[in-house]
């Protein structure tokens, strides 16, 4: 239930939106300020300041950046998530690059929406009390012991490790031949891998997860040219080269949110290893697991 002083600001020209993320948020027990547009969300906002902003991408007196833009010079600490409805992986790119905590697809996935509440929330606290954020969607740890085909994972002697800060990276998708991007944050120890459709379907990058795989197989079957991850019915393709550079970093947890494809930059995994590499890693206080 909610525990912060401070209410959630809702800023969409849509009032069904507005009253829809209101309601669901109220029975969580946070106080809610709809408004319809941003100078209203900036009039509010001057009495009563937001700890947490979700902020329509299309506005009908401004650009919804351009708002995230005025709303970071005045509430740097207040975390804004980005929704909507058809601004694809582009839009999403750029909102993080400008600082924005998060985006989300309309119509908002309750359980996803109520999450990134959760974790940009108790980033905000950590910000406010000076420890400094901890990046990244927070969630409960998924366990590590699952081993395939009677594989069994131990404690290694390497530290898990995960990104220093967020990663974004634009291309163009090799298969669907249109531009496409991915973001990639960091995550908490025992997280893994994890990818993240636009719409809060997470599919972890695990061998169950792969396109035709069947455990009663004794051969599975992968798909020809590309490394595809399925659930759901949600695809995430041409995994291969961005899974190859995390395994390089010994990168064990980050969250990578991505729309269907992951770029082909140069048909390496070059242009991956570059941005880690300038972003850099950190390692956690869990061990890593092996087979």
């Amino acid at each position: 239930m909610a525990t912060t002083v401070e209410p959630i600001y809702v800023v969409d020209d849509e009032q069904s939106i507005c009253e829809s993320i209101k309601g669901i948020l109220a029975d969580e027990g946070y106080e809610v300020v709809t408004c319809l547009d941003a100078k209203t969300l900036f009039e509010k906002a001057s009495r009563v300041p937001p700890s947490l902003v979700f902020l329509d991408i299309w506005l009908p007196d401004v650009d919804g950046l351009n708002v995230l833009t005025q709303l970071q010079e005045i509430y740097p600490a207040t975390p804004v998530i980005m929704m909507s409805g058809h601004a694809g992986i582009n839009s999403a790119v750029t909102a993080i690059k400008k600082g924005a905590y998060d985006f989300l697809e309309k119509p908002l996935d309750m359980d996803v929406m109520l999450d990134r509440v959760n974790s940009a929330l108790k980033i905000k606290q950590e910000k406010d009390s000076l420890k400094g954020p901890a990046l990244g969607s927070m969630e409960e740890p998924r366990p590590q012991n699952d081993g395939v085909r009677g594989a069994s994972l131990v404690d290694s002697n390497r530290p898990q490790r995960t990104l220093k800060g967020n990663i974004v990276l634009n291309g163009t998708g090799l298969l669907s031949g249109r531009n496409t991007g991915i973001i990639i944050s960091p995550l908490p120890e025992n997280q893994g891998v994890v990818f993240e459709t636009l719409n809060g379907q997470r599919i972890p990058a695990h061998i169950t997860s792969l396109e035709n795989y069947s455990s009663d197989s004794v051969s599975p079957n992968f798909t020809a040219n590309s490394t595809v991850l399925v659930a759901n019915k949600n695809y995430i393709r041409t995994v291969e080269h961005l899974l190859a550079a995390f395994h390089m970093f010994g990168l064990t947890n980050v969250l990578v949110k991505v729309d269907g494809e992951i770029p082909n930059v140069d048909g390496s995994a070059d242009d991956f290893c570059r941005v880690i590499q300038g972003t850099g890693v950190v390692e956690q206080d869990a061990k890593s697991r092996s087979s």
